[in-house]
């Protein structure tokens, strides 16, 4: 038995060793994304224009496995965290944290960084940030203490199995104590496996190889440059022809992957539902919104299966707030979710209930009612703003579009400045503590709509707080059938698209239920 166990570590070190021999180092991966990052301060903004081309460049304590497409509490890593432990009341967190590890520019990373980090998120450091809109992912978070330069413990307020995941999501590295935010929004400074290099607005983001990064080897690559196209077709060019080597994650739509394939038939492309719904935002506290019955009849006059056969070939989903299996771990099963009144499958009674609610207030074909219908000017936006400005016809709305500039979509819609928006909802992680504080908590930054009810907003601690995973799941279904029988912010469908790499680039796994943490790219590596 000793004598089999050794051969069979000597075939798993042999088979180790080929596999590490055939990766190799150097090149440059050329990617485009096709909307320019706001900034480069991943805790500052809320999209993956940023998260893409700007987690390279930092590190999380924890973080998900990038080989594993769906992430969940067992697909975590340590990262800038070498282990961690709960306390017997599951109400310490305490990370031991890497020693040696550097920032780019040279100082030593140590907890304090980490403590203020946190801080930072709470509003309680002294390092203020311009946005904040995560500040509700920490709510449980009581403080942080630092035991040393290598230990941190995170002091909850209740127990939360689910902080780890939160932890491990592209949205939450660790920041420098010794750099202001502003600098971070332009000359961000990590400890990942690649350093800033340039930003120039509405052009490129590019980074080059940490020399000094604390894993062994990595990263393979010397650099990424990623170029903004807005435009699909010059971006879908450009990849064909061989410009660029990998298309943005999860940038091409499904109709342009049968255009892409007969162009580039070699190409690697791989589709998913992922964790990105399109949905609706209403401002409940103006006309004519603030209005049950008109809220309701907007809601029941989207014919959900039009825009998924349209935009998405029927590759798409329909579901509640939490994505729907199998990608999804939450979701709501598809039996509960068509029992909810304007969800179903029957679109002739939905939009007769939605024409008798707006006559009732004095609405017709011949007196529509008149608005505008706003938007982010970015392909997951646009295209389904025009379909359904063509549904709510149906139920007497007159639509008009109103594109708007990434760089001021997420503070118009702060600030409540629109009647209807169409938006599009792409979840840091596949969580209900993301999901539900985040976005339909009361007071939270990032509930656009206003939306306030305080009887569901009682259930998520206690979903938060449960260790039995199929106990939990119930009380998220309840929560769920809830917020969309509520109008809370209408769900459309939960998108459905591809991302496409050249055969050389290896080492890339596009992540199935979230947008927002693939992008370390420490992995990849080019074979040519």
């Amino acid at each position: 038995m000793r004598i089999f166990i050794g051969l069979l570590l000597a075939a798993a070190t042999l088979t180790s060793a080929t596999v590490a021999h055939a990766q190799k180092s150097g090149g440059v991966l050329r990617m485009y994304f096709q909307d320019n990052p706001p900034s480069g301060s991943i805790h500052e903004e809320a999209t993956t224009s940023t998260v893409v081309p700007f987690m390279g460049i930092y590190n999380n304590l924890v973080v998900f496995d990038q080989q594993v497409p769906q992430n969940s509490l067992e697909s975590i890593r340590p990262d800038l965290a070498e282990s961690w432990t709960w306390s017997a009341s599951r109400t310490e967190l305490t990370f031991k944290l890497r020693q040696g590890v550097k920032w780019h520019d040279g100082k030593p990373f140590t907890s304090k960084d980490v403590k203020c980090t946190w801080d930072m998120l709470a509003g309680t450091g002294e390092v203020k940030l311009r946005k904040n809109p995560r500040t509700s992912w920490y709510g449980n978070v009581e403080k942080i203490t630092v035991n040393g330069d290598h230990e941190a413990t995170f002091h909850l307020k209740q127990p939360q199995p689910s902080l780890l995941v939160l932890l491990a999501s592209g949205y939450s590295p660790v920041y420098p104590c010794h750099v202001s935010a502003a600098d971070m929004r332009q000359r961000p400074v990590g400890t990942g496996p690649f350093r800033f290099v340039e930003f120039k607005q509405k052009e490129f983001v590019k980074v080059a190889r940490n020399k000094d990064y604390f894993k062994p080897g990595k990263p393979y690559l010397d650099g990424i440059e990623f170029s903004i196209v807005p435009s699909r077709s010059t971006a879908i060019l450009g990849f064909v022809s061989n410009r660029f080597d990998m298309t943005a994650p999860y940038a091409v739509t499904i109709p342009l992957l049968k255009d892409m394939k007969s162009q580039a038939p070699q190409a690697i492309c791989e589709t998913a539902a992922m964790n990105n719904s399109t949905n609706l935002i209403l401002n409940r506290d103006a006309p004519p919104f603030d209005n049950p019955d008109i809220r309701r009849a907007l809601q029941f006059g989207i014919d959900r299966k039009g825009f998924i056969d349209i935009i998405n070939q029927g590759a798409a989903d329909v579901g509640g707030v939490m994505l729907p299996a199998p990608n999804g771990v939450w979701g709501l099963p598809r039996e509960m979710y068509d029992q909810v009144s304007g969800y179903g499958p029957d679109m002739a009674k939905n939009r007769a209930e939605a024409r008798e609610l707006m006559k009732k207030h004095g609405y017709s074909a011949e007196k529509p009612l008149k608005l505008k219908v706003a938007t982010r000017n970015h392909l997951l936006y646009r295209d389904p703003s025009v379909i359904l400005i063509g549904q709510l016809k149906e139920v007497y709305f007159e639509g008009e579009l109103e594109l708007v500039d990434t760089s001021l979509w997420f503070s118009k819609v702060a600030r409540k400045d629109y009647s209807v928006g169409l938006n599009t909802t792409g979840n840091g992680v596949d969580d209900p503590d993301q999901t539900y504080f985040e976005h339909y908590a009361c007071k939270s930054e990032r509930n656009y709509t206003g939306y306030c009810n305080p009887e569901i907003e009682k259930l998520f601690p206690l979903q938060s707080k449960e260790t039995d995973i199929e106990k939990r799941k119930k009380i998220v279904w309840e929560i769920d059938r809830q917020l969309l029988a509520d109008g809370a912010r209408p769900i459309i469908m939960w998108n459905a698209s591809g991302s496409c790499w050249h055969p050389y680039v290896k080492g890339f796994r596009p992540m199935v239920n979230s947008l927002y943490n693939g992008s370390r790219y420490e992995d990849v590596w080019l074979d040519r």
